[in-house]
């Protein structure tokens, strides 16, 4: 293993909780023989730029902050010719992708992954000239969030908040949109789709369906169709909340690239931050496309 590392760290993420941790983490890279270059980002994109126009001679780089911070580091990692090992020491809300990982959720732990750990190839997701790493989503209740486009990490939120939804349902928004994947092309009104990479999003387990694998070339798709009276939309809501009940309205399915056609410009998040407003979407996954650094 090399010995130089670029660490990048959110300072403000989750409550602040990685300025009681800083210390032990850099004492656990230096025992391990890393040199460490320390770098707490200022603002969004920090992370993108300081990964992207880092100077050669690192061999690792480890990102400390949420999702949206280890989101930078990827789409740094992911313009450069060399992509080197990424190490995640979550400290968000939210971190639905290192659970995915089974990163701990304990700081030091995580830190102690980055040196002991072992690479594996995660797949990302391309989104136009954007990419995610474990989810795009569109729809149901996610652009009323971007209107107040800070802090809220979650794409789905919690239960209550999906329920906060159903009551409203005359507001709910269907897009006409033209899906096509494979040899399949969708055309129908539809009020959510998530094309996900992940065993959890919104902090729910499961809602992306069985057999997840984060290194198989493949998205887990799943669109919900517009309901005609609220009797369907608590079907819709228990649907996607256990995968066991199924329901006419929820189409779900694998693919390694779909196109997203729509009437109207639809707003998108990509792992739980704004992604833009777009007409036309192309979603491709990039197969093993980063090194990450997991549990033994």
């Amino acid at each position: 293993m090399g010995n130089n590392m670029l660490f990048v760290y959110n300072p403000r993420a989750g409550k602040a909780q990685i300025r009681s941790n800083l210390l032990d983490i850099i004492d656990i890279f230096v025992k391990a023989g890393y040199e460490v270059t320390a770098y707490p980002t200022q603002e969004p994109g920090d992370a993108v730029k300081a990964v992207r126009e880092r100077r050669d001679g690192y061999d690792i780089v480890v990102c400390s902050g949420g999702d949206g911070t280890l989101d930078e580091v990827v789409t740094g990692m992911m313009q450069c010719t060399e992509r080197l090992p990424i190490g995640y020491v979550p400290a968000g809300s939210t971190n639905d992708f290192a659970n995915s990982l089974k990163i701990p959720r304990n700081m030091i732990k995580a830190a102690d992954v980055v040196v002991n750990g072992r690479n594996f190839g995660c797949d990302i997701g391309a989104f136009n000239d954007d990419n995610f790493i474990y989810v795009a989503a569109f729809g149901l209740f996610t652009d009323v969030s971007y209107e107040t486009k800070q802090d809220i990490k979650n794409v789905l939120g919690h239960t209550a908040y999906l329920l906060e939804g159903v009551k409203r349902l005359s507001s709910i928004k269907p897009y006409h949109m033209k899906i096509s994947y494979d040899d399949v092309c969708l055309e129908d009104d539809f009020i959510y789709g998530m094309i996900t990479n992940s065993d959890s999003v919104g902090g729910f387990k499961g809602i992306t369906g069985k057999d997840v694998e984060l290194n198989d070339g493949l998205f887990e798709v799943t669109l919900v169709r517009m309901p005609t009276i609220a009797k369907e939309m608590n079907n819709i809501m228990a649907t996607l909340t256990d995968k066991e009940i199924q329901s006419e309205f929820i189409k779900s399915f694998k693919t390694s690239k779909l196109i997203i056609e729509s009437d109207e410009e639809v707003s998108w998040t990509l792992d739980g931050e704004y992604g833009g407003d777009h007409l036309n979407v192309i979603v491709e996954n990039k197969k093993e496309a980063i090194q990450i650094r997991v549990p033994n």
